[in-house]
């Protein structure tokens, strides 16, 4: 159960905070600056309400913000809520610039205050998540060569990295575009005892296929109209050291057979020539596509495949990942922070929850450049779901939730399901809007005060 420290020397109010909030939350009450401080630092809370008004300055506010900037020192992050009168407004907007979360005005509502606090809970659980994830980034365990990752799958193939390095053998990186190929490849070749050759990429899905085989093995002057020197080919370049052949399934299959031949004899010829050059590099390979289906539709010769797939590493898309996708946005969003020179505190829960709901279909390399536009777009310290080129989550259309939805209220009354229905939409519209009223009551149609009626006749305990 979540901790909530109650600071007030009002003991009425205690006891009406105790007995209301006592259900969802582990209420710590203080009725003066020394105990709040002793329990604040005993069972360090992640929310707090807190009276301004403390013994012995109860008609005046010094008392209650040397409280608020003393826990705000020891644990920064911390979400405090001041809990004000009417006429101590101008106290409350200090505390807030002194960094205090929120301000209440009394008389309390426990429904509106239930709102306050559930939000400020869900801000702070995502903000220690952010932070456990930032943490992790350093760490041996989740980093390899520029590549981060703490999901099972990540660690496997960070496991094959180390393990295929040290073997000089082909390897065949597979995986959707923007997963990471080259950075793969290039972990291995850091690795290998070949580490200090060249590393040498080539896309053969980038390059004309007229143009591909001199890129590939060089070519003699005279060879070609326009070859007026001797020009060296990427093999050449790569000798004792590494070459990355990125989506060579889009390699024609006439390059597909020399490709083969080299492989197998260690020696190239240049496009004109006739002197075999004697070449030794390791071959790092990559694809996007379904090489077994391109073999089965002759797309892709089988013996090129069993040459370059000796050890096969498979990346996952992003959308598998599960925290790793927060990991990396946190990461992104530091590196760039720094590049532009922008003071990016964080994301918002709007836009954590856009980021693990989309499907990201450009994995990481779209993930990274999304972060990198929210930083140049971003109006204040916290990106929202907008300043990503996101859109907020929304819950699926009705047409599919319906038949559910029916089943579950076959045994109602008619005004008892309109009670569930409406009491289920209150409760979807608030939790979707983060816990403002305002906008929540938009999302229904309705007004704010039959917002607060209808979450007075339902109980605002029911949320969760």
């Amino acid at each position: 159960m979540e901790k909530l420290l109650i600071v007030d020397d009002s003991i009425e109010i205690q006891k009406q905070l105790r007995w209301g909030l006592g259900k969802d939350y582990k209420v710590l009450p203080a009725a003066n600056g020394r105990e709040a401080l002793g329990l604040f630092r005993n069972h360090q809370p992640s929310v707090v309400t807190l009276d301004l008004g403390l013994p012995p300055d109860e008609d005046g506010a010094e008392e209650g913000l040397r409280c608020l900037q003393q826990m705000l020192q020891e644990k920064p992050l911390t979400k405090i809520i001041v809990l004000t009168g009417n006429n101590e407004r101008e106290n409350a907007l200090q505390a807030v610039q002194l960094g205090a979360y929120d301000f209440y005005q009394k008389p309390i509502e426990l429904g509106e205050l239930k709102v306050i606090l559930k939000r400020a809970y869900h801000l702070a659980g995502l903000e220690e998540e952010n932070r456990r994830l930032q943490n992790s980034l350093g760490s041996r365990k989740a980093a390899l060569s520029g590549m981060f990752g703490q999901c099972p799958q990540m660690q496997e193939v960070f496991t094959m990295i180390r393990k295929v390095s040290s073997c000089d053998v082909p390897v065949l990186v597979l995986g959707e575009s923007g997963t990471g190929k080259e950075l793969v490849a290039r972990a291995i070749h850091e690795r290998s005892l070949k580490k200090d050759g060249t590393f040498i990429p080539i896309n053969c899905g980038a390059i004309p296929e007229n143009l591909l085989e001199s890129e590939l093995f060089g070519h003699e002057k005279g060879a070609f109209t326009g070859a007026q020197a001797r020009v060296q080919g990427k093999v050449e370049f790569a000798h004792k050291g590494t070459l990355f052949l990125d989506e060579i399934g889009e390699l024609p299959l006439s390059l597909q057979v020399k490709l083969l031949r080299f492989l197998q004899e260690k020696s190239i010829q240049r496009v004109g020539g006739r002197e075999d050059i004697e070449v030794e590099t390791r071959i790092i390979a990559a694809t996007n596509i379904d090489i077994e289906k391109a073999i089965r539709n002759g797309d892709f010769r089988d013996d090129l495949y069993y040459r370059i797939g000796v050890l096969t590493i498979s990346l996952p898309p992003l959308r598998d990942r599960g925290e790793d996708i927060i990991l990396l946005a946190n990461l992104f969003l530091r590196r760039f922070g720094d590049e532009l020179g922008r003071k990016i505190r964080g994301f918002s829960p709007a836009a954590v929850e856009a980021i693990q709901a989309y499907d990201w279909p450009g994995n990481v390399r779209e993930l990274e450049n999304k972060i990198k536009r929210g930083v140049i777009m971003a109006e204040t310290s916290v990106l929202d779901p907008a300043e990503l080129g996101l859109s907020e989550p929304h819950p699926p259309p009705v047409a599919e939730a319906l038949p559910t939805l029916v089943h579950q209220m076959e045994s109602l009354t008619l005004k008892e399901a309109r009670d569930r229905l409406e009491n289920d939409m209150v409760i979807s519209a608030i939790q979707k809007q983060a816990g403002n009223i305002a906008k929540a009551a938009e999302v229904l149609g309705i007004s704010r005060p039959t917002l607060y009626d209808l979450m007075k006749k339902h109980g605002f305990h029911q949320v969760s």
